[in-house]
């Protein structure tokens, strides 16, 4: 016979709940890592968002010159960059401050600014291998500034809410 209390299920359970505490934890940056890799691609290149940008552009400001259109259509590209991986470092930083990891926890900041950094550069890398893309260090820059940004903003409200420890605290 077969004692049902000495089964292993609570360490079932335990693994199952671990698991789907990392999915929910480790899931939302890595897909949105996904999504700039795709971004990174032929799909969002300079050519094919001049489509969707300008257009609107044009009807909302029927007299703007063709280059001031332009230098708006760069703009809001490069706010895209500083904006993506701001988000990108908002989920890291959610996903390793709350990390079951106790030395993620600790240096949930430095572990999520040098992933968006190594990020971004792979980012620019990549795109050195897609010909309607043009890599350039300073859409690195941008990309990491738009991290760093975000990773203070969350490192202050840390601070201002927790105390002095500097951890993430999930509620």
């Amino acid at each position: 016979m077969i004692d049902e209390d000495s089964l292993p299920t609570a360490a079932i359970n335990d693994n199952s709940t671990n698991a789907k505490n990392r999915l929910w934890r480790y899931g939302p940056p890595v897909i949105w890592a996904t999504l700039i890799f795709i971004g990174s691609s032929d799909l969002l290149s300079s050519s094919h968002t001049s489509t969707f940008i300008i257009r609107p552009l044009h009807v909302l400001f029927p007299g703007a010159s063709e280059a001031t259109l332009a230098a708006v259509h760069f703009v809001l590209r490069k706010l895209g960059h500083f904006t993506e991986y701001a988000v990108l470092a908002w989920l890291a930083a959610r996903a390793l401050g709350t990390s079951s990891q106790s030395w993620l926890r600790t240096r949930w900041f430095w572990v999520a600014l040098v992933f968006v950094i190594c990020y971004a550069l792979f980012d620019e890398f990549r795109q050195s291998f897609v010909p309607s893309r043009t890599p350039s260090i300073y859409d690195s820059l941008i990309d990491i500034s738009g991290g760093i940004t975000m990773l203070l903003v969350v490192a202050i409200r840390v601070r201002t809410r927790s105390g002095s420890d500097g951890i993430i605290h999930s509620t």
